[in-house]
Formats: C-alpha cells, structure tokens, sequence
C-alpha cells in the first residue's frame, strides 16, 4: 500500500509521494562510470550524501539571509498569479527535489493570501523515465482534487530537460486518462527560457538550492530501480540521521515571514520573452559543446544550481565563472577547491556559473 509522508516537513506545507527505500549506496566514481557507459540510468543509484560542513553552511545562512526578501517577492508574485489565473481549488504539484522548498513556499503564500482550499504534493519525474504516473492517479482519484487545479512547479530551468519531460509525460497521460492536465511549468527562476510561468529570468543562487536534503525535507532525489514494483510510487532515502543539521523548517519560516513585507511583481508569461531566452542559452550551450569537445549534453550544467549539483554528487571536470568575487559564486569556489577542480573565469557568459561533468570513458 503507497502511503504518503512528509519528511521533516509539517503536513500542511508538503506531503511527499514518494516511497522510502533502504538503499546500498554507490561511489561517486563508479556511479558516473556506470551513467556515461550506460550500464545504469542515473535515477536507479545514489552516492552517499553528506551534511554541509560549518563554512559551507555558513555561506548557505548568507545566502539566504542575502535573498530571502528576494525569493519571498518572487514566490509572492508566483502566488498571486494563481490567485488570477485559478478562481477554484488550487494543488501545488512540485518536481522533487528542487522543487519541494518552492512548492512549500508557494502552499504557504497562497495560504497567507486567503486561499484555503489548497494542497501541496511532491512528486518525482525523472529524465527520459517520466513521471510518476501512480503519484498523479492518487492526488486526482485518491485525494479527489480537481485536474484543472494541478500546478506543476520546480525551482528553476536550466537546459530545458525536464521542463520537456513534464510536457511529454503529461501530454501521455492526457491522452489516455479523462483527467485533462494543464500543460503548465511554473518556476522562480527560468534561465533556460523554457517554463511557462516563472518570476524572473536570472541565474542566481536560490539558497535551498546549493544545500540537498537538509533543505528538502531530509529527503533524497527521486529513485527508480527493480525496488519500485508497479503500484509504487517512485522511491527515495529519508535521511532521519541527518535531522540535527536540518535547514528544512528553518528556510520556509525565514523566507515565508517576509511575505507581509514584500511587494509581489508580474509573473513573465510572456512567449517573446521567453523565445528570446532560450535562444541566448541555446547559442551559449552551442559554443560550449565546440569549445570544449563535449560529445554528451548531459555533461553540460549551466546555471549556479545546477552548477551546485555536479560539485556535490558528481564528478566535476572545470567549473565556469562569470565573476568569481560574486556571493552567488563562493559556495561553488569552495566545493571547486576542496575536490580540486579546475576554474576559468569567463565574463562574456549569460549566466553566473555552469559545470562540466568530467568524461570518464
């Protein structure tokens, strides 16, 4: 029987579908051995993570006390946009795991702003896997919560990856199911020029971005191995050993008390906008595959988040950096320096930080 759960979330702010699994971990070596050669899918492995260390999380604490009355403008503008564009029940819907912290900002704004009749799960989808297809049927057919209200959220966009995954795997899922989903991304922070919806186009370190599981309810990305039987959800680790050094609570409360203060701005919905975007990054992208002889896209992570995520849990081969004294960049700096990864500093790039995995085979 699936069962939801929340982490070391409140209930009222999120309710994982996701099913905990005890997990053999795997080297972050042989774990990118098996990824490049193709012997195992990414989603299938996780490496052992670590709590952040007294310096990394000290520039976590100022990086967000730096952004915090920025991400509660941002969150607030998302917010009353959904407050227009659904007059009826709302159900937040967010990708995990970057973007549970969002959708649990998002479920607290609209809360403050006097909707009630609103709900906020998180959900895995997962490159060239999907998404979890028996997630979906239980908040519509479990839950009963109505199909037009679903709205997808994630943190950010980068290359445009899995904003392109959630459109074809809800694409599917309209085709063969009565509920009619809206084919909607909504995100705070869309470099890649590819959501819907977002609050801003700028790459800049969102503070629950450069932390894992101690800003994400103490869970670990989405697992889809032989441990998920067909009526599962997909799975994850809940890492309860790392409960002393949460930052889950603390984030949502540190950000969502600033929403009375902040002025909410227009939500770019925009397609120009939006095309204009994506043609930046796509040519970028473009002049780094030639400059660098990169034979696989998926070793390209542009943008600080993504950035993070390669010097946290794979194995980075050169770091990027438009202005490496800025404060969205120190974290990347330390991480760079601690695993020895080599840094160029470009200052013509459209973003702040970008990643290349290095090539093993």
């Amino acid at each position: 029987m699936m069962l939801p759960f929340t982490g070391s979330y409140r209930a009222e702010d999120t309710v994982f579908l996701l099913k905990p699994l005890c997990l053999e971990m795997v080297d972050v070596a042989a774990k990118e051995r098996l990824i490049q050669s193709g012997q195992r899918h990414y989603s299938e492995m996780l490496t052992p993570e670590q709590t952040p260390g007294p310096r990394y999380l000290c520039l976590f604490e100022a990086l967000t006390d730096r952004y915090a009355a920025r991400l509660a403008t941002e969150i607030a503008t998302l917010a009353h946009y959904l407050m227009e564009a659904r007059h009826r029940q709302i159900t937040v819907v967010s990708l995990a795991r970057a973007g549970t912290p969002i959708g649990a900002l998002l479920i607290r704004a609209l809360r403050w702003l006097g909707r009630t009749d609103i709900r906020h799960y998180s959900i895995s989808i997962i490159r060239d896997r999907g998404i979890d297809e028996n997630a979906l049927a239980f908040i519509l057919r479990g839950e009963q919560r109505e199909p037009a209200g679903l709205v997808f959220v994630d943190g950010w966009t980068a290359k445009g990856v899995i904003a392109e995954e959630l459109r074809q795997a809800l694409r599917r899922w309209n085709a063969r199911h009565p509920e009619q989903l809206p084919e909607i991304l909504h995100v705070v922070s869309d470099i890649g020029g590819v959501a819907d919806v977002a609050a801003t186009y700028d790459d800049y370190a969102i503070p629950s971005g450069i932390l894992n599981a101690t800003v994400s309810g103490l869970t670990s990305r989405s697992i889809l191995n032989a441990a998920i039987g067909p009526d599962d959800f997909h799975g994850c680790v809940f890492y309860q050993e790392f409960a002393s050094h949460d930052r889950s609570n603390w984030f949502l409360d540190r950000v969502a008390a600033l929403f009375p203060t902040v002025t909410p701005g227009s939500a770019y919905a925009d397609r120009e906008k939006r095309r204009a975007q994506r043609q930046a990054m796509t040519d970028f992208l473009a002049g780094l595959h030639v400059r660098y002889a990169i034979s696989d896209r998926n070793l390209v992570k542009p943008g600080v988040a993504e950035a993070t995520r390669v010097l946290l849990r794979r194995v980075p081969g050169l770091l990027l950096l438009r202005d490496p004294a800025h404060a969205d960049v120190q974290h990347l700096q330390l991480l760079a320096a601690e695993k020895q990864v080599p840094v160029i500093v470009d200052p013509s790039m459209p973003i702040a930080a970008t990643a290349l995995i290095k090539e093993l085979l």
